[in-house]
């Protein structure tokens, strides 16, 4: 073979080998976000432990963590169901009612127990209410329409009492998330609300001034805790692998400092029957057919 035909050939490989690297290269180093959407329970009002979080889940997962906020569990779900998300943390109603279209990725575990339960609660000077039969008939404030201890379990509850919400009440509103009923009940904007448990005990612990304006009347039988999902078409690889973080954060020092500040123990795989009375009272009330 001449020389510099040759010559050619191994400086033309040469390059073609260089472009290649730097080809991968660029394609790993962009490889899509996981786009993880979240709701306002009560972690809108904590900008750094959720950055902190993301920067945790970036570095052991090792891909870039896109966090994206809506203002209901239903858009947090259309979005996950059109593939625009990845992962979302919802409620174990929205997840049961699109269990087809779902996968459970892990469950937070909350006083040792992936379980937590619906609160009602009155302003503190009341204190003629003692039960759901004796609910007071002004205003309710609801947390969500796609909520179970919000909305689902606090309807079901009071048809089983012999309430009926379209009478009863003077009027019923949501609030769009957890701390707002608190907030609504605390300052008499409702005479009467629904919340999630996990969620009041955790602002009593970091907001005492606004659960000491509120009394808990009920407390529901335990529930599945609100889960983190995956579209049903999220490579399993993928799914494996944000399990595999999230039920490691206990052992790492970082994780286990994020997990304190949302008062919870860490995170667990469980099965999907930990949500079937969820499911059960979605089918009664007429959601799921």
């Amino acid at each position: 073979m001449d020389q510099s035909i040759y010559s050619s050939l191994r400086w033309g490989l040469f390059w073609l080998v260089i472009v290649f690297a730097a080809c991968a290269s660029v394609t790993v180093g962009q490889a899509a976000p996981l786009r993880i959407g979240l709701t306002p329970v009560f972690l809108d009002d904590q900008p750094r432990v959720i950055r902190a979080w993301l920067e945790y889940l970036e570095q052991h997962v090792g891909r870039e963590v896109d966090f994206v906020h809506r203002g209901s569990y239903r858009e947090i779900t259309d979005l996950l169901l059109r593939g625009k998300l990845d992962v979302a943390w919802v409620c174990g109603l929205p997840y049961v009612e699109r269990i087809t279209r779902l996968s459970l990725v892990a469950v937070p575990l909350y006083q040792g127990a992936p379980l937590y339960r619906s609160y009602l609660i009155v302003p503190r000077d009341n204190t003629n209410t003692q039960s759901w039969a004796d609910l007071p008939p002004g205003v309710f404030a609801f947390s969500d329409l796609d909520s179970n201890s919000g909305y689902l379990y606090p309807r079901w509850a009071m048809r089983k009492a012999g309430i009926d919400v379209e009478t009863h009440f003077r009027k019923t509103f949501f609030t769009g998330g957890h701390r707002e009923v608190v907030e609504a009940v605390a300052v008499g904007l409702a005479d009467v609300g629904a919340v999630d448990g996990y969620v009041w005990e955790t602002l009593r612990i970091n907001h005492p001034e606004l659960t000491a304006d509120t009394r808990v009347v009920a407390q529901s039988e335990t529930f599945g805790f609100p889960p983190i999902v995956a579209r049903d078409d999220l490579p399993d690889a993928e799914i494996r692998e944000l399990r595999r973080v999230l039920v490691a954060m206990p052992d790492d020092p970082k994780g286990q400092w994020i997990l304190r500040q949302f008062n919870l123990d860490g995170f667990v795989e469980v099965e999907p029957t930990l949500y079937d009375s969820i499911a059960e009272m979605s089918q009664s009330m007429g959601r799921m057919r």
